[in-house]
């Protein structure tokens, strides 16, 4: 048979995650560890600490680590901490808030969905009358950074109503935490979830939960997955030093916690968050400069990732712009809104203003659609 290509992939990965990462944090992947292990283990605990430390100060927070994609344990959390006479508000405003509420769906959850589109911001008002007609709703779920379009969703207000109705509070953090500062005992968060390879710049393989330890212990055997089942994975490694039920993604936990070294290096999530907005700022202003627009207004846009709306002229191919991107050094990504033509541009990862600078650069030459500059293109 005809040997597998591995091409290298030297370029910038603007993209939500999986994102462009550190030499060094790729290295720590080249020594293989046994999952049962006391100093793999011990790596293990010291990462869920680490993590529950840059969720909040407060006592009575933990975590888990979960095997898997971001949406994997999304499901873990819908399936585990919703009780079997419960039911669950799904704030919505892109494709990662409605797959919550499809989850919801496959287990067989009862829910609300309110959907606001694709560029609104969540329907509070909607959501306030909800949780007072409806007193079987048991828990409150909304996407933090809603990587569809970059919009950033406003969790302490919806936290607030949810709290105040005495109901459990779902945050998917997924491309915000450990980008943008938060605190989860301020917010009344009571699960968080968020994945490796995104704002700790690890590498996909696991996700997490950070939660309240009281709304953890209530989860205790309401899994509606073998796999998936939250409680057991999180007993397991409290009782077993950080001990994963299943087989655990070793290289990529190693990864991670030499991730969150290099957050610690960079000063804490308050610097690295200061990079991504500046970061956010080159993008914006020079995409602009060039002609381009943005799809959000600028009060709701987050600094993780922003549309732009794709070229009106006839000639225009993302595929094509894409390529001669790759070509000059840097991977965009598609746009996932059915009501707009347009792209995405990722702003976190190991990638520095300079970098976001270069980029605008190569989309100037890029823009074989403009004749002059079709000579640059070619």
């Amino acid at each position: 048979m005809t040997p597998i290509d591995l091409p290298e992939t030297p370029y910038f990965l603007l993209t939500p995650g999986p994102l462009t990462t550190t030499a060094s944090v790729k290295r720590k992947m080249l020594a293989d560890a046994c999952t049962w292990d006391d100093d793999y283990n011990g790596v293990v605990q010291q990462v869920r600490a680490r993590l529950v430390a840059l969720a909040t100060a407060k006592p009575g927070y933990t975590s888990v680590l979960m095997q898997g994609s971001g949406t994997a344990c999304v499901e873990a959390v819908i399936g585990s901490a919703i009780p079997a006479d419960g039911k669950l508000v799904v704030l919505a405003n892109g494709v990662y808030g409605s797959r919550i509420a499809e989850i919801a769906s496959y287990l067989n959850i009862p829910l609300h969905l309110i959907d606001a589109g694709e560029t609104e911001l969540p329907d509070l008002a909607a959501l306030e009358t909800l949780l007072q007609t409806d007193p079987g709703i048991t828990h409150v779920a909304v996407v933090h950074c809603e990587t569809t379009t970059g919009m950033l969703n406003p969790i302490a207000a919806v936290g607030a109503l949810a709290k105040a109705a005495g109901k459990t509070f779902i945050v998917d953090a997924m491309s915000s935490f450990g980008g943008i500062e938060m605190d989860v005992a301020e917010l009344e968060i009571d699960f968080l979830i968020s994945s490796a390879n995104k704002c700790i710049q690890g590498v996909p393989g696991f996700g997490f939960v950070i939660a309240r330890i009281e709304a953890m212990l209530e989860t205790e055997g309401r899994a509606r997955s073998l796999s998936l089942d939250l409680y057991s994975q999180w007993k397991c490694m409290e009782e077993n030093n950080g001990k994963w039920r299943f087989t655990s993604p070793t290289h990529v936990v190693r990864a991670f916690a030499q991730a969150l070294n290099e957050l610690d290096e960079e000063g804490g999530v308050a610097a690295r968050a200061l990079r991504y907005r500046e970061n956010h700022r080159v993008l914006v202003e020079g995409m602009r400069g060039l002609g381009f627009e943005t799809l959000l207004d600028d009060t709701v846009m987050s600094p993780i990732i922003t549309s732009f709306y794709s070229p009106t002229d006839d000639e225009y191919s993302f595929k094509q712009f894409y390529d001669l991107l790759k070509a000059r050094g840097f991977v965009i990504y598609p746009g996932k809104v059915s009501a707009a033509d347009c792209f995405r541009v990722g702003n976190i990862g190991n990638v520095m203003p300079e970098d976001i600078q270069q980029l605008i650069e190569a989309v100037e030459q890029c823009c074989y659609w403009r004749s002059s500059v079709q000579a640059a293109a070619v």
